[in-house]
This record gives structure tokens, C-alpha cells and sequence, in this order.
């Protein structure tokens, strides 16, 4: 990429854009962006492991997620607050400090780290209790949620440094932001990171939060389920990382989902767009907007397993390895919405008024197909399912399917040459597709199935395309 040339580029992923415009001259760093999830800091042994893995000698910024279960017992305090049932909210914040507290005991060696963790506990978990009186807004909602990434960020710290690795801490709070349309603002992230690095002063590793971040208006917010990838890669995106990197409990992207099929293969090289496909339709093992601030900056990205730390793992780059089908995913909880019409026949503009009811209601549609008098489409997002059908009804008769789901075939596939959808539907033969996407895109096929029958549709797939890649 010309680092000297001014360029803009947007990407759509779900409802959010991410705007990128690079102005000027950005300076090559040496460094690497390493995220660890929930899991790899799940306990104080794990959190030790994290610890080995990053004390290489080679400066680094390491991004971490709350602690496993955590971020789960906080929406839960958080639901209970809403409800106004503030005396169980309370139980379970007694609950969930007193399991830090034994983690602390665990975690340091020496008395004055362990009461400086109990310090760190104590602050926090006085900030959530500040929200037990009075009205609870989504504003301390995310503070609550926010919770989670502050205390393992803070443990590891102490710890690294109690082990004698010179480690600073980033608050995330101070750089990392979304814009008024919940789009990360990735402008505003690369101007402020280098200043606040500046400002904590040199070390050889850097801590901070994923997730987390603050909102146009300045308050707590965050970049939603699974948002740390997230944030790695926008960090690595900000300082124009040699590498982003992704660690969890899997050796990387798999050619099917191993949960519902058997004898499923790591993928060892996939190109940006073959990786967002499989990210957005139900690939859990990455952030579906992770590849996106990567592919701008041309940072290659590699996701890597704790538990197997030597395996090379799956390599994200520009480059596709291939032709061909490379793997399957499969997306739940989608709902299948059809408008049949006789207004549609030889009219214009009918398509546009319906998009304009998912817009007004900011419900993002993810497959469409249609004929001369139907139009059938697919959603995730059913808050406002009922006032959309209402609108709806206004065009014609509306059926609505739900429990249905998505599996897309995802690879180098290329329009013009044949086989590749015959080789698909071949496969399928006997299940019932409700949907065929094709043509969109030259790196998917999408099927929409009901969701009772996925595990045979994966298991199709796996058996009569993929098995023998």
C-alpha cells in the first residue's frame, strides 16, 4: 500500500460502516497486536500461560477480554438492576467479588501485589456497586459491562510486572471511540493511541482492554459480543502493526463447524474477504468486523490457539491460497420474511419502499431473493419484527418463517468458471432450501435452511465437498 497516498474506503458489515481515511505519512512499528479472549485468561493459570506466551522479548501491545463468565454475570446484575430488583443484583455482586478475591490470592506471590489486587477488585467492584441506587440507565449498563475488561487488564499488568516484565497499562478508555452511527472511528484512535502510549512511557509490553470503548458523546460503550478481535485489529490498523493476532482455544479457522460435524480440517491460509464471509455467517472464532480496519492497512492477521501455541495456525492475508471451495459456516436465528404482491408485476420502485421499512427501523437484511411478484429476504434482528410486518402488510401478503438458518459455502469461487453450484446442490439433495444466494459475490454461495435440519446440511456439505481438500 502507498503510505504517501490519500485514500477512503467504506465497508458495510450488519448495520455498521467503518469510515477509514489515511492523509499522511504513517510510520512502520515494529510491533505486533496479540489478543487473548475470555477463555485464554479464564483463571490464574491461564492468565500465567498469557503471561508466557507474550514475555518473548519483542514489544508488543496485548489486548485482553474479560475474564471467562464474567461479561455473562455482569449483563446478568445489569438485567436485574433494570428490573429494579436491586437486593438480588446485590447478591450477585458479593458473589462475583468474592470469586475475585480468591483469584487475586491465587494469581501473586508476594503480600503487596496481593493487596494491591484486592485494591484493584475493591475499586471496581465499588463503581458497580454505585449503581445499585438510584436510576439505572444504559449508561451505567455499559459501565457495569465494562467492568469485566478493567479487571483482568489491571491483574495482568501487576502481574507481568511482579514477574519482572517491564509492562505498561492502556486504558482503552482514552483512545478507543465509536462515532454517532456506533461505527468504530478509527481516525480518532489513531490520533490518540501514540499520545497516550507517550504518556504511560516506554515498556517492552503494553496492556489493554478489548470491547470497551466510549461513544460520540463520551460515555462508556463497547463494540458489542466479541468485540476485542475487534479492537485488535483496529489498534493494529491505528499504529500500522506488522501483525494482528488472535488467540483462542482453537488451532484457527476450520473448514466446517467441528461442534456439529466430524473430521473437520484447520484451514492454514484464507484471503480477507473468504474470512469476513465465514466471520459473518457464524464463524464464532472471529469478530465478523475484525478483517476490515486489517485489510485496509494490509496487516496480515493469524489466529492462533493457547493451547497449542507452535501450530502455525490460520494466516489471513490479501492473498487466497486457491481456488475452489475452502469452507462451510452456518448462522442461526434468522428469520425468512416473504411479500407477494401483484403490485410488483412490470412496476418500479417497489423494492425500494420495502428496503425503506427495514431502514426506518434499522434492521439490516442479510440474503434477498425475488421474482416477478415476491420478494423473500432474511434478518437476525427481530425487535421490530411485529412493526415491520405491519408496514409490510400495507404491500401484500406477508409470510414469515423463523428458526431458520443460513449456511454459507465459502472459497475462491469464480462466476464464470462451472460446477461449483451444481457441485453444492448436488450435495444437498433430499434437504429442503428455503433461499439460494449466488452471483452477489465471487466468494460465497448461501443456502437458507430450517434450522432443524443444519447438522445434515453441514454434515452434506462436509461429506461430498470438502472432505479430501
Amino acid at each position: 500500500m502507498n503510505k504517501y497516498a490519500c485514500h477512503k474506503e467504506s465497508f458495510s458489515n450488519d448495520s455498521k460502516i467503518l469510515h477509514i481515511c489515511t492523509t499522511k505519512f504513517l510510520k512502520k512499528q515494529e510491533m505486533k497486536v496479540l489478543k487473548f479472549g475470555g477463555t485464554s485468561v479464564g483463571s490464574p493459570e491461564n492468565m500465567r500461560a498469557v503471561m508466557d506466551l507474550v514475555t518473548d522479548g519483542e514489544q508488543k501491545i496485548v489486548v485482553l477480554s474479560a475474564m471467562s463468565g464474567t461479561t455473562n454475570s455482569l449483563v446478568e446484575i445489569s438485567n436485574y438492576l433494570k428490573k429494579k430488583n436491586k437486593d438480588t443484583a446485590r447478591i450477585f455482586i458479593g458473589n462475583l467479588e468474592e470469586n475475585y478475591k480468591k483469584v487475586v490470592a491465587e494469581l501473586f506471590t508476594s503480600e503487596e501485589n496481593k493487596k494491591k489486587g484486592l485494591k484493584i477488585i475493591k475499586d471496581v467492584f465499588q463503581t458497580i456497586k454505585s449503581f445499585t441506587s438510584g436510576t439505572f440507565s444504559e449508561v451505567g449498563e455499559n459501565t457495569i459491562l465494562a467492568q469485566g475488561e478493567i479487571i483482568s487488564t489491571n491483574l495482568v499488568t501487576l502481574l507481568m510486572n511482579e514477574n519482572g516484565h517491564d509492562t505498561k497499562l492502556l486504558p482503552a478508555l482514552d483512545f478507543m471511540k465509536i462515532d454517532e452511527d456506533k461505527a468504530a472511528d478509527l481516525n480518532y484512535i489513531r490520533e490518540h493511541i501514540k499520545p497516550v502510549i507517550k504518556e504511560v512511557g516506554d515498556a517492552k509490553y503494553y496492556i489493554t482492554q478489548g470491547f470497551i470503548c466510549r461513544d460520540a458523546d463520551g460515555e462508556i460503550n463497547n463494540l458489542q459480543r466479541g468485540g476485542s478481535d475487534y479492537t485488535a485489529s483496529l489498534i493494529g490498523a491505528a499504529i500500522d502493526a506488522d501483525e494482528i493476532q488472535i488467540w483462542t482455544d482453537i488451532d484457527g479457522f476450520h473448514n466446517n463447524d467441528p461442534r456439529f460435524v466430524d473430521n473437520t480440517k484447520k484451514i492454514d491460509q484464507l484471503s480477507y474477504n473468504e474470512a469476513a464471509e465465514l466471520a459473518f455467517f457464524g464463524a464464532k472464532i472471529l469478530h465478523p468486523q475484525t478483517v476490515l480496519p486489517a485489510r485496509v492497512q494490509n496487516i496480515p492477521v493469524r489466529l492462533k490457539n493457547t493451547m497449542n501455541p507452535t501450530d502455525d495456525g490460520t494466516l489471513i492475508t490479501a492473498e487466497s491460497d486457491g481456488r475452489g471451495i475452502k469452507a462451510v459456516a452456518a448462522k442461526d436465528d434468522i428469520t425468512a420474511i416473504k411479500i407477494r404482491s401483484g403490485r410488483m408485476l412490470n412496476a418500479y420502485g417497489f423494492l425500494s419502499k420495502i428496503f425503506k421499512i427495514f431502514a426506518d427501523f434499522r434492521t439490516p437484511i442479510d440474503m434477498i431473493s425475488t421474482s416477478e411478484v415476491a420478494v423473500s429476504l432474511t434478518i437476525d434482528d427481530t425487535r421490530n419484527l411485529e412493526s415491520i410486518k405491519e408496514e409490510l402488510d400495507n404491500f401484500g401478503t406477508v409470510i414469515i418463517d423463523q428458526d431458520m438458518t443460513i449456511v454459507c459455502i465459502v472459497g475462491d469461487i469464480i462466476q464464470e468458471e462451472h460446477g461449483f453450484a451444481s457441485k453444492v446442490f448436488n450435495a444437498l439433495d433430499g434437504i429442503p432450501i428455503r433461499m439460494i444466494s449466488y452471483g452477489g459475490s465471487r466468494h460465497n454461495i448461501s443456502i437458507l435452511v430450517p434450522t432443524e435440519r443444519k447438522k445434515e446440511t453441514l454434515q452434506a456439505l462436509s461429506d461430498n465437498l470438502l472432505n479430501g481438500l
